[in-house]
């Protein structure tokens, strides 16, 4: 029984690593695309959105409506695309952070004394996520990034010559 256990985990995992650039791949057009509406959605309504802003005590309301908006939706059409995935989603990452200081403000400074779930299902918190795991897995190989690595990068390390000795 135990080698059946075993030989099934076996091949769970080799599944799993098959399965991986596809996951990957989905994870970032389905949020990337999230994203990408999020920020549409904020310029479509400015004036609203500035209110928003202003009632949530968000510094400098209209000029940060215009940045959150073009970081989500550059953020979200480079996240599709798997291009700069690592280096976007550090500004994608203070974005959802500035919106839980400010606007779940309540939710962060009571996370220890509510349902935790009060905090994972506030609108910012699977763009958070998301951000953060593009930081640490990168955007796969179904990418761009991946495509330029293996192309251009790797191309400019067989160029460089070695240190001298």
């Amino acid at each position: 029984m135990i080698k059946l256990l075993s030989r099934f985990y076996a091949f769970l995992i080799r599944f799993g690593v098959y399965l991986l650039p596809f996951v990957l791949l989905i994870i970032r057009l389905a949020w990337g695309w999230e994203l990408f509406e999020s920020g549409r959605a904020h310029l479509q309504d400015v004036p609203t959105m500035v209110q928003r802003f202003t009632e949530w005590g968000v510094p400098l309301p209209k000029p940060s409506v215009y940045i959150s908006a073009g970081t989500e939706m550059v953020g979200g059409l480079l996240i599709m695309a798997g291009l700069a995935s690592r280096l976007i989603s550090i500004p994608l990452f203070f974005n959802f952070c500035v919106a839980y200081a400010t606007a779940s403000r309540d939710k962060v400074v009571n996370f220890f004394h509510q349902d935790p779930s009060a905090f994972i299902d506030d609108a910012a918190f699977p763009f958070l996520i998301m951000s953060l795991l593009i930081l640490a897995v990168g955007p796969g190989p179904i990418s761009i990034d991946a495509l330029l690595k293996r192309t251009v990068f790797k191309k400019q390390a067989r160029q460089q010559p070695s240190p001298a000795k």
